[in-house]
């Protein structure tokens, strides 16, 4: 989906301002409520925006170790253990991925031996061959979409 200069205001706005209302958005932005209001519903059908509600942080709420589990599985059970992954707490993420394993997930604990606790129910799920884990010491680069979405903007920009 091309993403226009106006997509990438609405999007920077609401990244900035995420608790402003869609009435605050237009009077900011100069535009009319509908025309905002179907510019974010076409936006959130095509996928670009996702989801609205509140980032939370898992060291806050009592899980303050990071760690990213590689997951070898046996043929013909990435499925099945992507099902089971689902249904553990503690990970946050998991993709599908190549090169050393086959999945990589993004795992939160309380401290140490909690993460080698959620190893281990990770290593007696049926179908995993093996765990490689990588323990985060400091997050460099928080999360974010600004970046991407001022530089999608402007490519949008140099096209026309």
């Amino acid at each position: 989906m091309a993403v226009d200069e106006l997509d990438t205001r609405i999007l920077r706005l609401m990244i900035e301002q995420p608790r402003t209302s869609v009435r605050e958005y237009a009077r900011v932005l100069g535009i009319a409520r509908g025309t905002l209001q179907a510019r974010i519903d076409r936006l959130e059908r095509n996928g670009v925006i996702t989801g609205t509600g509140p980032v939370l942080s898992p060291a806050a709420l009592g899980h303050p170790v990071l760690a990213f589990v590689h997951i070898e599985v046996t043929q013909g059970h990435l499925d099945d253990v992507g099902d089971a992954l689902a249904e553990v707490p503690e990970i946050v993420e998991a993709f599908s991925i190549t090169g050393g394993g086959d999945l990589l997930t993004r795992v939160v604990a309380r401290d140490n031996g909690h993460l080698e606790d959620v190893i281990q129910r990770l290593i007696n799920l049926p179908g995993v061959v093996r765990t490689r884990t990588e323990m985060a010491l400091r997050e460099r680069v928080p999360h974010r979409m600004l970046p991407l979405v001022e530089s999608v903007g402007r490519r949008t920009r140099t096209v026309r």
